[in-house]
Protein backbone atom coordinates (compact mmCIF):
# COMPACT_ATOMS: atom_id res chain seq x y z
CA UNK A 1 0.00 0.00 0.00
CA UNK A 2 2.84 2.46 0.70
CA UNK A 3 3.99 1.64 -2.66
CA UNK A 4 0.84 2.57 -4.28
CA UNK A 5 0.65 5.86 -2.42
CA UNK A 6 4.45 6.91 -3.10
CA UNK A 7 3.68 6.39 -6.80
CA UNK A 8 -0.01 7.88 -6.97
CA UNK A 9 1.06 11.04 -4.52
CA UNK A 10 3.51 12.94 -7.39
CA UNK A 11 0.84 12.62 -10.50
CA UNK A 12 -1.95 13.69 -8.35
CA UNK A 13 0.45 16.47 -6.50
CA UNK A 14 1.92 17.95 -9.46
CA UNK A 15 -0.90 18.84 -11.61
CA UNK A 16 -2.20 20.60 -8.56
CA UNK A 17 1.11 22.16 -7.87
CA UNK A 18 2.14 23.52 -10.86
CA UNK A 19 -1.46 25.07 -11.15
CA UNK A 20 -1.44 27.06 -8.26
CA UNK A 21 2.81 28.26 -8.65
CA UNK A 22 2.13 30.32 -12.52
CA UNK A 23 -0.82 32.51 -10.88
CA UNK A 24 0.68 33.75 -7.96
CA UNK A 25 4.22 34.45 -9.72
CA UNK A 26 1.89 36.53 -12.01
CA UNK A 27 0.59 38.37 -8.98
CA UNK A 28 3.53 38.97 -7.50
CA UNK A 29 4.77 40.39 -10.42
CA UNK A 30 1.88 42.51 -10.46
CA UNK A 31 1.87 43.72 -7.43
CA UNK A 32 5.63 44.60 -7.20
CA UNK A 33 5.38 46.86 -10.33
CA UNK A 34 1.68 48.30 -10.00
CA UNK A 35 3.47 51.40 -8.34
CA UNK A 36 5.42 51.62 -11.60
CA UNK A 37 3.18 51.43 -14.19
CA UNK A 38 0.38 53.93 -12.08
CA UNK A 39 3.51 55.97 -12.58
CA UNK A 40 3.53 55.74 -16.55
CA UNK A 41 0.32 56.09 -16.93
CA UNK A 42 0.44 59.22 -14.99
CA UNK A 43 2.76 60.43 -16.85
CA UNK A 44 1.06 59.64 -19.85
CA UNK A 45 -2.16 61.13 -19.01
CA UNK A 46 -0.48 64.66 -17.82
CA UNK A 47 1.50 64.52 -21.32
CA UNK A 48 -1.79 64.07 -23.03
CA UNK A 49 -3.52 66.89 -21.16
CA UNK A 50 -0.12 69.60 -21.03
CA UNK A 51 2.14 68.05 -23.74
CA UNK A 52 3.95 71.49 -24.17
CA UNK A 53 4.34 72.12 -20.70
CA UNK A 54 4.68 68.45 -18.84
CA UNK A 55 6.67 66.41 -21.55
CA UNK A 56 9.24 69.84 -22.35
CA UNK A 57 12.74 68.74 -21.51
CA UNK A 58 12.66 71.61 -18.81
CA UNK A 59 9.64 70.24 -16.54
CA UNK A 60 10.97 66.67 -16.64
CA UNK A 61 14.69 67.54 -15.42
CA UNK A 62 13.40 70.27 -12.85
CA UNK A 63 11.32 67.66 -11.16
CA UNK A 64 14.09 64.87 -11.44
CA UNK A 65 16.71 67.77 -9.92
CA UNK A 66 14.55 69.67 -7.24
CA UNK A 67 13.14 66.19 -5.53
CA UNK A 68 16.32 64.72 -5.26
CA UNK A 69 16.43 66.15 -1.28
CA UNK A 70 13.07 64.45 -1.03
CA UNK A 71 14.65 61.07 -2.39
CA UNK A 72 17.76 61.23 -0.22
CA UNK A 73 16.03 62.44 3.21
CA UNK A 74 13.08 59.09 2.38
CA UNK A 75 15.76 56.87 1.87
CA UNK A 76 17.79 57.64 5.37
CA UNK A 77 14.25 57.34 6.74
CA UNK A 78 13.85 53.50 5.30
CA UNK A 79 17.16 52.84 7.57
CA UNK A 80 15.66 52.75 10.94
CA UNK A 81 12.21 51.91 9.52
CA UNK A 82 13.29 48.99 8.30
CA UNK A 83 14.80 48.06 12.28
CA UNK A 84 11.24 48.65 13.29
CA UNK A 85 12.21 52.52 14.54
CA UNK A 86 10.08 55.83 13.47
CA UNK A 87 12.20 59.06 13.09
CA UNK A 88 10.46 62.01 13.11
CA UNK A 89 13.62 64.52 13.62
CA UNK A 90 14.66 63.98 9.96
CA UNK A 91 13.47 66.76 8.73
CA UNK A 92 14.88 68.75 11.58
CA UNK A 93 17.96 67.49 11.46
CA UNK A 94 18.37 68.19 7.54
CA UNK A 95 17.43 71.85 8.72
CA UNK A 96 19.81 72.13 11.34
CA UNK A 97 22.54 70.85 8.93
CA UNK A 98 21.48 73.48 6.28
CA UNK A 99 21.57 75.95 9.13
CA UNK A 100 24.99 75.12 10.56
CA UNK A 101 26.56 75.39 7.34
CA UNK A 102 25.00 79.16 6.50
CA UNK A 103 25.94 80.30 9.95
CA UNK A 104 29.74 78.97 9.56
CA UNK A 105 30.08 79.30 6.28
CA UNK A 106 28.14 82.58 5.50
CA UNK A 107 28.49 84.40 8.83
CA UNK A 108 31.32 83.29 10.49
CA UNK A 109 33.92 82.53 7.51
CA UNK A 110 34.26 79.10 8.08
CA UNK A 111 35.24 77.19 4.82
CA UNK A 112 32.83 75.22 3.37
CA UNK A 113 34.84 72.00 3.81
CA UNK A 114 34.42 72.51 8.07
CA UNK A 115 31.07 73.53 7.69
CA UNK A 116 30.23 70.74 6.31
CA UNK A 117 31.83 68.46 8.35
CA UNK A 118 30.44 70.28 11.65
CA UNK A 119 26.45 69.68 10.00
CA UNK A 120 27.54 65.88 9.66
CA UNK A 121 28.70 65.83 12.91
CA UNK A 122 25.85 67.37 14.48
CA UNK A 123 23.37 64.47 12.25
CA UNK A 124 25.34 61.82 13.84
CA UNK A 125 25.33 63.06 17.74
CA UNK A 126 21.53 63.76 16.87
CA UNK A 127 21.59 60.01 15.91
CA UNK A 128 23.02 59.32 18.87
CA UNK A 129 20.93 61.06 20.97
CA UNK A 130 17.50 59.34 19.62
CA UNK A 131 19.31 56.11 20.18
CA UNK A 132 20.57 56.80 23.77
CA UNK A 133 16.68 57.75 24.55
CA UNK A 134 15.19 54.88 23.10
CA UNK A 135 17.09 52.16 23.59
CA UNK A 136 18.29 52.96 27.45
CA UNK A 137 15.56 54.29 28.86
CA UNK A 138 13.27 52.02 26.31
CA UNK A 139 10.84 55.26 25.60
CA UNK A 140 9.07 54.68 21.65
CA UNK A 141 10.89 55.85 18.76
CA UNK A 142 7.77 58.02 17.80
CA UNK A 143 8.04 59.87 21.14
CA UNK A 144 12.17 60.61 21.74
CA UNK A 145 12.05 61.51 18.10
CA UNK A 146 9.10 63.50 18.05
CA UNK A 147 10.61 65.08 21.13
CA UNK A 148 13.91 66.01 19.25
CA UNK A 149 12.92 67.09 16.27
CA UNK A 150 10.68 70.03 18.20
CA UNK A 151 13.75 70.60 19.90
CA UNK A 152 16.40 70.53 17.40
CA UNK A 153 13.38 72.88 15.57
CA UNK A 154 13.99 75.49 18.23
CA UNK A 155 17.48 75.46 18.38
CA UNK A 156 17.30 76.75 14.70
CA UNK A 157 15.05 79.41 15.65
CA UNK A 158 17.12 80.29 18.12
CA UNK A 159 20.75 80.44 16.07
CA UNK A 160 19.24 82.18 12.58
CA UNK A 161 17.27 84.24 14.57
CA UNK A 162 14.31 83.33 12.77
CA UNK A 163 15.70 84.47 9.59
CA UNK A 164 16.96 82.80 6.04
CA UNK A 165 20.37 83.13 5.77
CA UNK A 166 22.03 83.55 2.19
CA UNK A 167 25.32 84.11 1.13
CA UNK A 168 26.51 80.19 1.51
CA UNK A 169 30.18 79.52 -0.58
CA UNK A 170 29.19 79.67 -4.42
CA UNK A 171 31.42 76.31 -5.26
CA UNK A 172 28.15 73.88 -2.82
CA UNK A 173 25.35 75.25 -5.20
CA UNK A 174 27.43 75.61 -8.63
CA UNK A 175 29.80 72.75 -8.78
CA UNK A 176 28.14 70.29 -5.78
CA UNK A 177 24.29 70.38 -6.43
CA UNK A 178 23.67 72.52 -9.25
CA UNK A 179 25.93 71.18 -12.19
CA UNK A 180 24.10 69.69 -14.90
CA UNK A 181 25.33 66.63 -16.59
CA UNK A 182 23.09 65.35 -19.40
CA UNK A 183 20.29 68.10 -18.27
CA UNK A 184 20.00 66.68 -15.27
CA UNK A 185 21.54 68.31 -12.25
CA UNK A 186 24.27 66.48 -9.90
CA UNK A 187 22.04 66.29 -6.81
CA UNK A 188 19.59 63.70 -8.51
CA UNK A 189 22.81 61.79 -9.68
CA UNK A 190 23.70 61.31 -5.89
CA UNK A 191 20.21 60.29 -4.97
CA UNK A 192 20.30 57.37 -7.36
CA UNK A 193 23.63 56.73 -5.89
CA UNK A 194 22.48 56.09 -2.76
CA UNK A 195 19.39 54.10 -3.74
CA UNK A 196 22.24 51.79 -5.76
CA UNK A 197 24.16 51.53 -2.29
CA UNK A 198 21.27 50.93 0.01
CA UNK A 199 19.80 48.50 -2.47
CA UNK A 200 23.29 46.75 -2.54
CA UNK A 201 23.24 47.07 1.51
CA UNK A 202 19.97 45.59 2.07
CA UNK A 203 20.10 42.79 -0.30
CA UNK A 204 24.03 41.56 -0.66
CA UNK A 205 25.39 42.10 2.57
CA UNK A 206 25.33 40.06 6.41
CA UNK A 207 25.17 43.82 8.10
CA UNK A 208 21.93 44.59 5.81
CA UNK A 209 20.37 41.23 6.26
CA UNK A 210 20.70 41.61 10.49
CA UNK A 211 18.75 45.06 9.97
CA UNK A 212 16.28 43.40 8.29
CA UNK A 213 15.60 40.53 10.59
CA UNK A 214 15.80 42.64 13.95
CA UNK A 215 12.58 44.73 11.81
CA UNK A 216 10.94 41.43 11.65
CA UNK A 217 11.27 40.36 14.96
CA UNK A 218 13.25 41.47 17.43
CA UNK A 219 13.11 38.57 20.18
CA UNK A 220 13.73 36.28 17.31
CA UNK A 221 16.60 38.17 16.12
CA UNK A 222 17.95 38.13 19.75
CA UNK A 223 17.49 34.85 20.28
CA UNK A 224 19.57 34.18 16.79
CA UNK A 225 21.99 36.02 18.65
CA UNK A 226 21.84 39.16 16.54
CA UNK A 227 22.95 42.15 18.32
CA UNK A 228 19.66 43.81 18.25
CA UNK A 229 20.17 47.05 20.41
CA UNK A 230 23.68 47.75 18.53
CA UNK A 231 21.51 47.64 14.94
CA UNK A 232 19.11 50.10 15.79
CA UNK A 233 21.43 52.43 17.12
CA UNK A 234 23.55 52.46 13.85
CA UNK A 235 20.40 52.80 12.11
CA UNK A 236 19.64 55.61 13.89
CA UNK A 237 22.83 57.14 13.47
CA UNK A 238 23.17 56.43 9.85
CA UNK A 239 19.41 58.32 9.75
CA UNK A 240 21.30 61.34 11.44
CA UNK A 241 24.07 61.48 9.41
CA UNK A 242 22.45 60.59 5.97
CA UNK A 243 19.57 63.70 6.50
CA UNK A 244 22.75 66.71 7.62
CA UNK A 245 24.17 65.35 4.23
CA UNK A 246 20.39 65.94 2.74
CA UNK A 247 20.70 69.23 4.48
CA UNK A 248 24.08 69.90 2.47
CA UNK A 249 22.30 69.10 -0.34
CA UNK A 250 19.02 71.28 0.03
CA UNK A 251 21.24 74.27 1.14
CA UNK A 252 23.25 73.66 -2.24
CA UNK A 253 19.76 73.57 -4.42
CA UNK A 254 18.33 76.92 -2.48
CA UNK A 255 21.75 78.58 -2.04
CA UNK A 256 20.76 79.49 1.58
CA UNK A 257 19.10 78.23 4.81
CA UNK A 258 15.95 79.01 5.58
CA UNK A 259 14.85 77.69 9.41
CA UNK A 260 10.94 76.78 8.09
CA UNK A 261 10.86 74.94 5.04
CA UNK A 262 13.05 71.84 5.48
CA UNK A 263 10.49 71.09 8.31
CA UNK A 264 7.91 70.39 5.27
CA UNK A 265 9.82 67.37 3.93
CA UNK A 266 8.52 65.33 7.09
CA UNK A 267 5.40 64.26 5.68
CA UNK A 268 6.30 63.37 1.93
CA UNK A 269 9.29 61.33 2.91
CA UNK A 270 7.33 59.24 5.11
CA UNK A 271 4.27 59.17 2.57
CA UNK A 272 7.19 58.30 -0.45
CA UNK A 273 9.02 55.49 2.39
CA UNK A 274 5.51 53.73 3.55
CA UNK A 275 4.67 53.79 -0.86
CA UNK A 276 7.93 52.75 -1.46
CA UNK A 277 6.88 49.56 0.43
CA UNK A 278 4.50 47.95 -1.55
CA UNK A 279 6.15 48.27 -4.11
CA UNK A 280 9.28 46.27 -6.07
CA UNK A 281 10.08 44.67 -2.53
CA UNK A 282 6.10 44.68 -1.43
CA UNK A 283 6.31 43.98 2.53
CA UNK A 284 9.45 45.74 2.81
CA UNK A 285 11.17 49.16 3.23
CA UNK A 286 13.37 49.28 0.18
CA UNK A 287 15.35 51.82 -2.18
CA UNK A 288 13.89 51.47 -5.61
CA UNK A 289 10.75 51.25 -4.16
CA UNK A 290 11.57 54.16 -2.24
CA UNK A 291 12.76 56.38 -5.19
CA UNK A 292 9.67 55.42 -7.56
CA UNK A 293 7.24 56.19 -5.12
CA UNK A 294 8.68 59.71 -5.01
CA UNK A 295 8.30 60.55 -8.42
CA UNK A 296 4.82 59.43 -8.35
CA UNK A 297 4.37 61.80 -6.37
CA UNK A 298 5.98 64.45 -8.19
CA UNK A 299 4.17 63.91 -11.34
CA UNK A 300 1.09 63.96 -9.71
CA UNK A 301 1.21 67.01 -7.93
CA UNK A 302 2.86 68.66 -10.79
CA UNK A 303 0.64 67.83 -13.22
CA UNK A 304 -2.40 68.95 -11.34
CA UNK A 305 -0.42 71.74 -10.73
CA UNK A 306 0.10 72.30 -14.19
CA UNK A 307 -3.68 72.14 -14.64
CA UNK A 308 -4.29 74.62 -12.65
CA UNK A 309 -5.54 73.22 -9.40
CA UNK A 310 -4.73 75.47 -6.35
CA UNK A 311 -1.65 74.73 -4.15
CA UNK A 312 -3.89 73.29 -1.30
CA UNK A 313 -3.39 69.45 -3.68
CA UNK A 314 -0.56 68.89 -2.52
CA UNK A 315 -1.55 68.49 1.08
CA UNK A 316 -4.31 66.21 -0.19
CA UNK A 317 -1.77 64.07 -2.37
CA UNK A 318 1.24 63.34 0.47
CA UNK A 319 -1.59 63.28 3.45
CA UNK A 320 -4.02 61.18 0.96
CA UNK A 321 -0.71 58.27 -0.12
CA UNK A 322 0.31 58.20 3.17
CA UNK A 323 -2.97 57.07 5.04
CA UNK A 324 -3.41 55.21 1.73
CA UNK A 325 0.47 53.36 1.76
CA UNK A 326 -0.03 52.56 5.47
CA UNK A 327 -2.63 50.31 4.82
CA UNK A 328 -1.17 48.68 1.85
CA UNK A 329 1.41 47.89 3.54
CA UNK A 330 -0.30 46.58 5.94
CA UNK A 331 -2.69 44.43 4.07
CA UNK A 332 0.75 43.11 2.17
CA UNK A 333 2.63 42.46 5.46
CA UNK A 334 -0.42 40.40 6.72
CA UNK A 335 -0.91 38.52 3.44
CA UNK A 336 3.12 37.71 3.64
CA UNK A 337 2.20 36.22 7.44
CA UNK A 338 -0.30 34.23 6.51
CA UNK A 339 1.73 32.66 3.22
CA UNK A 340 4.50 31.81 5.47
CA UNK A 341 2.01 29.89 8.10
Amino acid sequence: MSQVHTESSPTRMAPRGGASRAPFQWARFAESFALVGALLILFAIFGILKPQAFLSWANISTMLGSQAVLVLLTLALIIPLTAGDFDLSIAATLTMSAMTIAVLNAQMGIPLAGAVAVAIAIGAIIGCVNAGFILYFRIPSLIVTLGTGTFINGLVLWISNSNTISGIDPFLVTYVVVTRVFGIPLAFYYALGLCILLWYFFGFTAAGRRLLFVGRGREVARLSGIPVDRVRFAALVCSGVLSAITGMMYAGTIGAADPNSGNTFLLPAFAAAFLGATSITPGRFNAWGSLVAVYFLVIGITGLTMLGIDTFVQNLFYGGALVLAVALSQLVRKREAQDFS
